[in-house]
């Protein structure tokens, strides 16, 4: 891979990860599995048969537990600690043939985009349970999915734009990041007020 295709899997993969490691371990997978794109070669593992089915039941299992309002985040908070991780080792395995620079900041990339890409949908989910009905919830949630699955397949296919959409998306991050800590905040003095 060259540095471009580098850049583009590690943050698209990265971003992805951060939103639903699931389906983006499986859409690798699947992907590598039928042929559509060839993986490199430390991430062609994730179309064995394991693999696929290990991530493809965690996937149905989150799909379950992101419909559930504050279940979600619990789901999300024990999460934290997996998709970063996981984001960054999916990098650093995807730049094998790299310099050991590149590798490593791949990893660390990938990592702080996956944690940034979480910490977002983390915030927006827990602001979103405060609403009555279910269904904002729910759209939310499949939005998550759909994006996570089609920036993964960007992610191979067209790494340069990928490094472009996941930069305005982290940078969309950073903004809802600032505005959601700000209403918390401001919701908890007026909690502690009355």
């Amino acid at each position: 891979m060259n540095p471009v295709e580098t850049l583009g899997l590690a943050l698209g993969a990265g971003f992805s990860s951060g939103l639903n490691l699931y389906a983006t371990v499986a859409t690798l997978g699947l992907l590598q599995r039928f042929g559509v794109l060839h993986l490199p070669p430390g991430l062609q593992v994730l179309s064995h048969p394991w693999v696929l089915g290990i991530s493809i039941a965690l996937y149905l299992l989150e799909f379950l537990a992101d419909k559930i309002p504050y279940f979600d985040t619990f789901w999300d908070a024990i999460h934290t600690f997996i998709r970063p991780p996981a984001a960054a080792l999916l990098a650093f395995a995807a730049a094998g043939a790299a310099p050991p620079e590149w590798r490593w900041g791949a990893a660390l990339l990938a990592g702080g985009v996956a944690l940034t890409s979480h910490g977002t949908k983390a915030s927006a989910r827990a602001a979103v349970n405060a609403s009555p009905e279910p269904f904002s919830n729910w759209i939310l949630s499949f939005g998550e999915d759909l994006l996570a699955v089609w920036l993964t397949w960007m992610a191979t296919v067209h790494p340069f734009a990928t490094t472009v959409i996941v930069t305005a998306l982290v940078a969309l991050c950073a903004f809802l990041l600032y505005y959601l800590f700000r209403f918390a905040r401001l919701a908890f003095q007026r909690m502690l007020a009355s």
